[in-house]
């Protein structure tokens, strides 16, 4: 089924790629009904993706729930639990760092925005995004949650980790009276993973409507414009996917090779839909099938959205850097050191947010004296960047579990499973090391 499924996936870009340049070309004339049509037209494809998007979000709420609870159980020793914490977190900060540094080097080396032939947006533009601004109190106090309700109604998993910690290491103080709750979680988990297998099935539709809308409306004018930067963006991508790669190669060797395709799947769909969170069940499940424990992935993956978004970290470097290059602005090494690291802090703070690259983006510009006006320059064509940024954090994220896994000396030897027939259901992600 997900060979099937991949090869579903790769149709419906194609089809996608054709379709939308095909109606672009037919409909566009340069004037304003026509780009007016053309959004419409967009708007109607996008309904689809829309669909497909919310389907998966109904489910992410209960899958974290139920395989960090069920895990926390399983795993009995809560000093266990702190111990994977600060591996995970240690291994988000190193990496996060190499990303920016790379970022840094390569936005140095080809230089995206110098000498750019196009019209500058006026400094005092409007950019039609929120300015959010990150403040260290408000975001401590949002891990915490005041109703566990109300933040799995809107998907904000951080805090759903927290209440998920609490209620897993109270499940392991009372022991066996808990055990009707560990089988129900454990259930739980079972019929979320049944339902991401029907939701899986309406993927090709998805991507197909999300390209096409995305070609409908830009066209490939729009990226012909800015083909350096997209290039210069997709060859760091490229480099840290190669970096990722080789790192985890040194935890568990030619295994590596296995990982990578079980995670093809996820990763597609996130460069699809351009979105990291439409990946998240598939890539829990592909962890599970690789031999990365559900009690360290259910744990590391989650934290994984909020603090380990490795392609988000290097495209910020990037557009942030292109936008100082493109009108000008000279930055000493010491203040883009600091750009770097008010990015990498800024980004903790609101993940969920829709175009939440481009806020973060448009909020630390100001405090640099970079012109807020220059994200123009890149929205255009920020969904096809998406694409491949999404698709690295799920790389990133799945590098991580696996390492911290291999790290506490607890990745599963491979499953026979790999060698069952595509019908053959796996163990699920309850299935324990």
């Amino acid at each position: 089924m997900a060979k099937r499924l991949t090869l579903y996936i790769l149709i419906g870009l194609v089809l996608g790629l054709v379709v939308g340049w095909g109606l672009h070309f037919a409909f566009d004339d340069g004037s304003a009904a026509s780009a007016a049509l053309l959004k419409q037209i967009a708007g109607g494809f996008s309904v689809l993706t829309t669909i497909f998007l919310q389907l998966i979000k109904m489910i992410i709420a209960p899958l974290v729930f139920g395989t960090l609870v069920s895990g926390i159980a399983h795993m009995g020793d809560t000093g266990a639990l702190g111990r994977v914490g600060l591996k995970a977190l240690l291994w988000f900060i190193c990496a996060s760092l190499f990303s920016l540094t790379l970022g840094l080097i390569l936005v140095h080396l080809l230089q995206p925005g110098v000498g750019l032939n196009l019209p500058l947006p006026p400094v005092t533009a409007d950019t039609g995004l929120a300015k959010a601004v990150f403040d260290p109190s408000d975001f401590v106090k949002h891990i915490f949650p005041a109703s566990i309700i109300g933040v799995m109604a809107t998907n904000e998993i951080l805090p759903i980790v927290v209440f998920s910690v609490f209620f897993g290491v109270a499940l392991t103080a009372i022991g066996d009276k808990a055990a009707p709750i560990v089988r129900a979680t454990e259930s739980l988990v079972a019929v979320m993973l049944q339902v991401t297998d029907y939701v899986m099935r309406f993927a090709p539709i998805a991507v197909f409507a999300a390209v096409t809308a995305a070609l409908t409306e830009q066209g490939p004018s729009v990226i012909l414009k800015l083909a350096y930067f997209i290039g210069s963006v997709y060859l760091g991508l490229g480099l840290l996917w190669a970096a990722l790669i080789a790192a985890v190669f040194l935890f568990v060797g030619k295994r590596t090779l296995l990982l990578l395709r079980y995670i093809r799947e996820p990763a597609l769909v996130a460069f699809s839909t351009a979105s990291s969170e439409a990946a998240f069940p598939r890539t829990l499940e592909a962890l599970d099938r690789f031999g990365v424990p559900p009690k360290i992935a259910s744990f590391v993956l989650p934290l994984g959205y909020s603090f380990n978004l490795d392609g988000s970290m290097m495209y910020m470097t990037f557009a942030s850097l292109f936008i100082a290059q493109a009108y000008g602005i000279h930055l000493t090494l010491g203040t883009q050191i600091a750009l770097l690291l008010t990015l990498m802090v800024t980004s903790k703070g609101i993940a969920g947010v829709p175009r939440a690259s481009l806020v973060v983006i448009t909020a630390t510009l100001a405090s640099f004296n970079i012109p807020e006006a220059g994200i123009l320059l890149v929205v255009a064509v920020d969904h096809f960047l998406d694409m491949g940024r999404s698709a690295t954090n799920v790389l990133g994220n799945a590098v991580a579990a696996t390492v911290v896994a291999k790290w506490e000396g607890d990745l599963d030897p491979v499953e026979p499973a790999e060698i069952e027939p595509p019908h053959a259901p796996s163990k699920g992600l309850s299935g324990q090391a």
